[in-house]
C-alpha cells in the first residue's frame, strides 16, 4: 500500500486529505509540525509527502532540506497564494511540485498520482516524441511532425534538454539559469523569457498558446508530454 505523509498545521486540511486519500486506498500518516514530519518520515518512510510551507517550529523548506538529506521521495508543497518566494525556495531545496491553497481535492490527487508515476520512471529514452515534434537527446536534434528539422541554438537546446529530461516536473527559473548559464546568472530571468519564446516559436504548434513548454508564472517552467 502506498504511504502518504500529510504535513499541515490546519486540522481541517489534515482531516480532509486523510479522508480522501484513505478512501482511495492510500495509507496515511499525519503530522502537524516540521519536527513531527521528520520524525514520522524516519520511522515510517513515506512514498510521497504532502507538505505545507508555513508550519510551526521549522518551516516546510527546512523539512524539504531534511528529507532530501536521505530520500528522493516525491514532495508536493501546499502553499498560500502570496508566498511565491517561499514556493521558489522550497522547489530549489528539492520539492517536486506545489499546489496553491485553497485547492481542489481532484487537483491534489492528480498531482499526487503524477508525482508517484515520475518517481518510478521507465528507463530513460534517447528519443522523446510528442504529437508535434520529436526530440533526440542522443543526437541533439529536433524534428517537427512534418519532417522539418528546426535549428536550436546551443542555449535553446540546453533549456529544452533540461525540461524534457524532467517530464511533468516543475523546473524553477533559478535551477534552469544555474544549469544553463551558471550560478552567477541565477537572477537573470529575462534570459529565460527570450529563449523560451524562441523555443516555442520553433517547436510549439501554437507558440502563443504553448502546449508542451508551459510557464508557471513567477516560478519556472515544465515540459508537459502528450497525455494518454
Amino acid at each position: 500500500m502506498t504511504r502518504i505523509l500529510v504535513v499541515d498545521d490546519e486540522p481541517q486540511i489534515r482531516k480532509a486529505l486523510s479522508v480522501n486519500l484513505t478512501a482511495r486506498g492510500y495509507e496515511v500518516d499525519l503530522a502537524e509540525s516540521g519536527e513531527e514530519a521528520l520524525s514520522r518520515a524516519a520511522a515510517n518512510p513515506p512514498d510521497l509527502v504532502l507538505l505545507d510551507i508555513g508550519l510551526p517550529g521549522i518551516d516546510g523548506v527546512a523539512v524539504v532540506e531534511g528529507l532530501r538529506g536521505w530520500t528522493t521521495v516525491p514532495i508536493i508543497m501546499l502553499s498560500v497564494r502570496d508566498s511565491e518566494a517561499d514556493k521558489v525556495r522550497a522547489l530549489d531545496a528539492g520539492a517536486d511540485d506545489y499546489v496553491t491553497k485553497p485547492f481542489g481535492m481532484n487537483e491534489v490527487l492528480a498531482r499526487l498520482r503524477a508525482a508517484l508515476r515520475r518517481h518510478q520512471p521507465a528507463p530513460e529514452q534517447a528519443v522523446v516524441s510528442t504529437a508535434a515534434f520529436t526530440i533526440d537527446l542522443a543526437q541533439k536534434t529536433a524534428e517537427l511532425v512534418g519532417g522539418e528539422h528546426p535549428h536550436l541554438t546551443p542555449t535553446e537546446w540546453a533549456i529544452v534538454e533540461a525540461l524534457v529530461r524532467s517530464p511533468g516536473r516543475l523546473v524553477t527559473q533559478r535551477q534552469l539559469l544555474q544549469q544553463v548559464w551558471g550560478p552567477q546568472y541565477e537572477h537573470e530571468t529575462n534570459y529565460l523569457r527570450v529563449h523560451l519564446a524562441a523555443i516555442r516559436k520553433k517547436l510549439e504548434p501554437e507558440p502563443g498558446r504553448p502546449r508542451y513548454f508551459v510557464t508557471e508564472p513567477g516560478i519556472g517552467y515544465r515540459f508537459e508530454p502528450d497525455r494518454d
